[in-house]
């Protein structure tokens, strides 16, 4: 495969889809010519370089743990019985003890993922997913088919659903997943793979000019880094390297590809189509050595995924609101266990410059006024919502 040399003073044009990078005119100019592909799809000798199964597998990890976080487990005995925490603690920190045997011994972990992106990143955040699977444990599964109230956990129904919740009507299940989708999914995305901890560490990016491969495999490290941010949005959606983007891609997952579909077609459209061009243009970026394009597109990576996590912060607020106006308290108690989950997430966000729209101690904060769903107040939620709009303008 053709090299190319890194461009250092560059200027851009943009056209369908094809950027052209050049150094002011001198005799040693070189033009780099990038251009987006239709699909996710890059090949060296004929054979693909993409490669994201190990997001793939920790995507799928992350369901089977929300999947016994919500029902009951089958050791094939026909006997009832829950999760224990020492179980569901070995499939979310350990990687093991899943009923699907292909999850199991890949040397993937989800909590090891968890807020842990190397521009990011706080073990105390990782502490509040274990404090939701003791919670589970201890007081929803004791109470699976006690009637809740106030202070009281077990089971509330209402005209629409019933739910399974804690004393301050949190459903863990969603609680959990949802702080996942941004501890995890966004994380390692914006606050991990595309950033130059990763994309330029030790000689990566000599290496990617260079065409130095990683090891045996038929990428260099940098494609590989980049193809795993990709995977922690796609890893789950048929045919997504493959496959031109269009809103019928169909995922598995409950992770963050999800709600970037349901944003794109009510909040955003057309956010899904920037975000996949985005991902494309950055890729076709880095086998051409162009880092300036690729840093460009990385920035519009941060800022729209962000945005799918403030209008599912927004969203579910104010469905809560409306579910209690409507008398449906366990379908609003419901969105609000994802209302919370998506507001823990938003401490992974990513503005552009590297910072989150909002900081640990600030998501903490808003958490602290979600503690009792039973005595909410509405005007805390007004006001968050006000807050994250316009704080992210959305």
């Amino acid at each position: 495969m053709k090299n190319y040399k890194a461009v250092y003073k560059v200027c851009l044009v943009m056209f369908f889809s094809i950027l052209f990078v050049s150094c002011d005119s001198d005799d040693d100019d070189q033009l780099i010519e990038v251009v987006a592909p239709a699909t996710y799809e890059f090949l060296r000798d004929g054979v693909s370089t993409v490669s994201f199964s190990g997001q793939t597998t920790r995507l799928n990890q992350a369901d089977a743990i929300y999947n016994a976080l919500n029902s009951k487990a089958d050791d094939g005995s026909g006997a009832t019985k829950f999760y224990t925490e020492a179980q569901l603690d070995a499939m979310f920190a350990d990687g093991s003890g899943f009923m699907n045997a292909a999850l199991n011994g890949t040397g993937k972990k989800v909590r090891s993922k968890t807020s842990a992106g190397c521009a990011a990143g706080n073990s105390a955040t990782q502490a509040q997913f274990d404090d939701q699977i003791a919670d589970f444990v201890a007081n929803v599964v004791p109470a699976w088919t006690a009637d809740a109230s106030s202070g009281v956990a077990g089971k509330l129904t209402d005209a629409t659903r019933s739910i399974h919740v804690n004393g301050a009507g949190h459903e863990i299940d969603q609680t959990f997943i949802k702080g996942l989708i941004g501890g995890m999914c966004l994380d390692q995305i914006v606050n991990n793979y595309i950033q130059p901890c990763q994309m330029d560490s030790g000689t990566r990016r000599d290496d990617n000019t260079n065409g130095i491969l990683s090891g045996d495999k038929n990428y260099t490290d940098m494609e590989h880094k980049w193809d795993e941010a990709f995977g922690y949005l796609y890893g789950q959606v048929d045919n997504a390297k493959s496959t031109d983007f269009s809103a019928n891609l169909v995922s598995t997952g409950t992770t963050l590809f999800k709600y970037l579909s349901k944003v794109d077609g009510s909040n955003d459209p057309g956010i899904a189509k920037r975000i996949f061009d985005a991902f494309k243009l950055g890729r076709a970026a880095i086998v051409a050595g162009a880092y300036d394009v690729r840093d460009a597109q990385a920035n519009i990576l941060k800022i729209q995924l962000s945005k799918v996590i403030g209008y599912k912060s927004v969203d579910y607020l104010e469905g809560y609101m409306s579910k209690m106006a409507a008398g449906n308290t366990a379908d609003a108690f419901h969105a609000l266990s994802e209302g919370y989950g998506f507001i823990m997430s938003l401490q992974f966000t990513n503005d552009g410059n590297d910072a989150p729209y909002f900081t640990k101690a600030e998501v903490d904060g808003m958490l602290s006024k979600l503690s009792n769903f039973w005595n909410v107040n509405n005007s805390d939620l007004t006001s968050m919502v006000s807050q994250i709009k316009s704080k992210m303008s959305i």
